[in-house]
């Protein structure tokens, strides 16, 4: 009972902290909002229904209406409001289908939005491809879940313009990922490398002639005398989506300034291009594939426990950080000012054991990672260490920033699985989900999988009945080997 209680009070001073230190951005709350607020556009809410979703009482489950025709893949979807956690729902999903075509103007050129995105409003039509008459560009499926805290601004925000960065930096290299024949060149503009060394060895005669296949002719690339990597073309999309994010988040570092956008976001984005899956991850969500009975992870939770030894290796180079209140160092609890002078075990950034050292005065700072599990936090205020937008975010009552600790790079994973992986009459398939640790819910899931007729009914049904569970953590112990899905 005693640690139930110490859980919902960390909690508590958590969500205080981190709604004053947002609030500490003056006049940021004047601003008009950049979008306005609403649930994912896919479920064609109306307002009154969307008002409707935000009553903590009743909590009701949100599903695609039979009204809306399904989403690519098949894809099933369900969300519900945390109790009591914040007004609205501050978490933002989107799905869309997008056609990649190279610009045809300039490099700061507007793309088209009516060729390049695929809206997943309701239309009648469903989220369906248009007929389009340029074959020069790459169907892209997109789906993307943003877990929103301290305010649903950058949550909305990055559900409404993410697709668009990872567009912008797909369009300069469509034609080569296209041409899956011939690896992407190092420099734009260069031909493929496709002659021999043999027809490329000369006489000094030959090469001072200027004659065919000479070093520095019109007719052949120069002759380079030193190794060079060969880059697959996913690493190239790889580098696209991780320069998506980077953009989406200096855009909201912008914008903040002329817009509202509150509080920040993770973010999970799945992409789908060219018979290959893309799982990125900046936050603590996680994906996962079912495949024949086998779950298999496809993210890593981004945590101050997971990525203890970054944060503070960035403390310990750059102390002025820690604004004189924090030290970069761990130990097993706080140091007290009695045990100055004693041998305390500690943790620095090139351990990942544990080792003795002498306390010394500095030591009585408030360490920089706080708590362990689900209750650890940077600075004691946020608990995930990557995602998009807090730039306003500081310590409480401080001026310490907190952005500087928080990456919004996200891990790519790569996988082959496609739309021929979920079968119909299976509740198995490729699966994109936030996922929190809980026990027993799996054994749930695959009960469902043989209780419909069709593959749509089983995806909706399992998404709102682990949506219905959402809130029994306290129930039973809490285990490292099985999920559940929010």
């Amino acid at each position: 009972m005693l640690t139930r209680v110490k859980s919902a009070v960390a909690n508590f001073m958590g969500g205080i902290m981190a709604g004053s230190a947002g609030a500490e951005h003056g006049g940021g709350a004047d601003l008009p909002l950049r979008f306005p607020y609403g649930r994912p556009e896919f479920l064609g809410l109306s307002p009154d229904e969307v008002e409707c979703s935000a009553d903590h009482i009743a909590r009701p489950i949100l599903i695609l209406s039979k009204e809306t025709r399904r989403l690519p893949w098949t894809t099933g979807y369900a969300e519900v409001i945390n109790a009591g956690k914040s007004t609205h729902n501050e978490d933002q999903a989107s799905c869309e289908v997008l056609f990649v075509k190279k610009k045809t103007g300039g490099a700061n050129s507007t793309p088209n939005k009516n060729s390049k995105r695929r809206s997943s409003l309701p239309n009648g039509e469903g989220l369906q491809l248009k007929d389009n008459s340029d074959t020069d560009g790459i169907n892209l499926y997109y789906w993307s879940l943003f877990d929103g805290h301290a305010g649903s601004g950058a949550a909305v925000v990055a559900s409404r313009l993410l697709q668009h960065h990872i567009l912008e930096q797909l369009q300069e290299i469509v034609d080569i990922l296209r041409n899956t024949a011939v690896l992407p060149p190092t420099c734009l503009g260069e031909e493929p490398d496709n002659t021999s060394t043999n027809s490329r060895t000369l006489t000094r005669a030959a090469s001072l002639r200027g004659g065919v296949g000479a070093p520095g002719s019109p007719s052949t690339p120069p002759t380079r005398f030193f190794t060079e990597k060969k880059i697959p073309h996913e690493c190239l999309v790889i580098g696209a989506i991780e320069s998506a994010f980077k953009e989406m988040d200096l855009q909201i570092e912008r914008e903040r300034t002329v817009y509202n956008i509150s509080g920040g976001c993770t973010a999970l984005v799945v992409v789908y291009l060219l018979g290959k899956l893309y799982v990125a991850n900046a936050g603590d969500s996680r994906a996962i594939i079912i495949r024949n009975g086998e779950v298999i992870p496809m993210s890593s939770e981004f945590t101050p426990e997971t990525e203890r030894q970054r944060l503070q290796y960035l403390a310990y180079m750059q102390p002025h950080l820690l604004g004189n209140e924090f030290t970069h160092l761990e130990f097993p609890r706080r140091v007290q000012r009695k045990e100055v002078g004693k041998r305390m075990l500690y943790r620095d950034f090139n351990m990942t054991g544990w080792a003795y050292k002498t306390i010394e005065e500095d030591d009585l700072k408030f360490p920089l990672i706080y708590g362990e599990g689900k209750k650890a936090r940077v600075m004691a205020t946020i608990g995930v260490t990557r995602g998009l937008g807090d730039h306003d975010l500081k310590v409480h009552d401080s001026n310490i920033y907190i952005k500087p600790f928080l990456s919004s790079s996200p891990e790519v994973h790569v996988g082959g699985a496609g739309p021929g992986d979920a079968s119909p009459g299976s509740a198995e398939g490729p699966g994109l989900a936030n996922i929190q640790r809980q026990a027993g819910l799996w054994r749930r899931h695959f009960c469902l999988r043989h209780s419909f007729n069709t593959w749509e009914q089983a995806v909706v049904k399992v998404a709102s009945r682990v949506v219905m569970e959402r809130g029994s953590f306290g129930e039973g112990p809490v285990r490292d080997d099985v999920f559940w899905m929010i």
